[in-house]
């Protein structure tokens, strides 16, 4: 059984979107801008990633040590940081660009990670004057043609006030340019095989922007017949990049380098975000483990065309959803109207029904309610989107996504059709944003406790 399962399972992480949602920061500045913790905090001053780091170095030294530590206790086939990676504050005298090498090793995020001095307008607000950026400036990856055209940048001078909100919610997009790509041994990278993270678990080792999957998806809900099969699964670490920028964040709060702290906190709720996607916290929703070894033996006998299917119908309905959900945001933004989606971003009357924040949070509250919403949102899917773009394996959507207008595409069914869908993604957008706060009210308070 367990061969059997194993080919399956390995192929059904290789295919869909590695990204949740399409940009973080637009749903972000929705779920905070009436947070007045965040929406009406004090300004603070942009600062490099260097700067902070030479005034912080030997805090930040203990801190990772701590994390590690952390990690090999929590986080299930978590591999320790290799020894001579570790964070050494004693290379701040060898200057800045050793020490930011130093310090984004010593994280295992690529080294080639921007962290540049920028902020992603809100679409809601005034354009503002600074000076735009190039895509490359901010992130590693490719910009996506058409399906990118949300994505701006504007430059931030060091010392240049900058509101809160504004470093929080573009920070929360920017795990999504490129700051986990090629981490692993059998990765196209010089840096992959020193890391320590071994082979890629699941995705494919010679597509950049497969290789961060890993650490955007955690599949800790599943049938234990699973993880029997593939403890392959385990190997996810979202975990470890909440538990390190949060930390990170409180450092910089507690240290008076606010500008980090917010920024650090945007990092860290991307993560968060990323597991209230349905299909980042369930492997294969609304197919049973049972079904799985159906498929799959079918293949083993040289009938693979339902585990093809499959795999096409799983990759199609994890971007329509997303599509769908990044359509409405833009139209809501493009026409200032508030949408159901802003609507429940805005809405805090179940903030305070969930745990509060610890580091089992994400795991048992987060992912594990996006992981029983699967079945809902699929078949929510499956009854208002037209049958072609998530039920016919024969149409790849993700070939096609950015030629489709997919809002249209769902009008079209009826009224009522298209209004229990956007019900459906505006339950997801409210889990989204009550679990970000909570996060950022997790941080705050720690901070002030200690």
């Amino acid at each position: 059984m367990k061969r059997i399962l194993f080919a399956t399972l390995l192929t059904l992480c290789t295919t869909g979107p590695a990204m949740a949602w399409s940009n973080h920061a637009m749903a972000s500045y929705r779920a905070f801008e009436g947070m007045p913790e965040v929406a009406r905090a004090a300004t603070v001053q942009a600062e490099s990633l260097e700067s902070f780091l030479a005034a912080q170095a030997q805090p930040i030294a203990q801190l990772l040590a701590q994390q590690d530590a952390w990690a090999k206790a929590h986080i299930t086939h978590y591999p320790p940081v290799p020894v001579g990676l570790q964070f050494d504050a004693q290379v701040a005298q060898q200057g800045p660009q050793a020490l930011r090498k130093a310090f984004l090793t010593a994280l295992r995020v690529s080294p080639e990670s921007r962290l540049a001095l920028y902020i992603q307008p809100d679409p809601w607000s005034t354009a503002p004057q600074a000076e735009p950026l190039a895509h490359d400036t901010v992130s590693a990856l490719p910009a996506r043609d058409k399906d990118d055209d949300d994505h701006h940048f504007v430059r931030l001078s060091p010392g240049e006030a900058v509101a809160p909100l504004a470093v929080l919610a573009s920070a929360s997009d920017e795990p999504d340019y490129g700051m986990d790509l090629n981490l692993w041994e059998d990765s196209p990278s010089p840096w992959g095989a020193r890391y320590g993270f071994g082979k890629i678990p699941f995705g494919n080792p010679s597509l950049a922007f497969s290789t961060q999957a890993p650490f955007h998806m955690g599949f800790y809900h599943e049938s234990p017949v699973i993880y029997m099969a593939a403890g392959f699964l385990k190997r996810t670490y979202p975990l470890l990049r909440i538990h390190q920028y949060r930390g990170l964040s409180e450092l910089a709060f507690r240290s008076g380098h606010a500008y980090w702290g917010w920024r650090f906190a945007g990092l860290a709720m991307h993560y968060v975000q990323d597991l209230t996607q349905p299909y980042h916290a369930s492997l294969a929703p609304d197919f049973s483990a049972t079904r799985l070894i159906g498929i799959n033996l079918l293949a083993m006998l040289g009938m693979p065309g339902a585990k093809n299917n499959m795999i096409i119908l799983l990759s199609n309905r994890h971007f329509v959803l997303e599509r769908y959900e990044s359509q409405m945001v833009q139209a809501d933004a493009q026409g200032r109207q508030t949408g159901s989606v802003e609507q429940a971003l805005h809405d805090t009357r179940t903030d305070a029904g969930y745990p509060a924040w610890s580091d089992q949070y994400v795991r048992d509250t987060v992912a594990n309610q996006a992981h029983d919403l699967g079945v809902t949102v699929t078949s929510q899917m499956l009854a208002t989107v037209p049958t072609g773009y998530v039920n016919d394996p024969s149409f790849d959507f993700g070939l096609h996504a950015k030629d489709i207008d997919l809002m249209t595409e769902v009008a079209r069914q009826g009224a009522a059709p298209k209004a229990a869908l956007e019900s459906t993604i505006a339950t997801l957008m409210r889990n989204a944003g009550a679990h970000s706060r909570n996060l950022v009210r997790g941080i705050l308070l720690d901070v002030s406790q200690h």
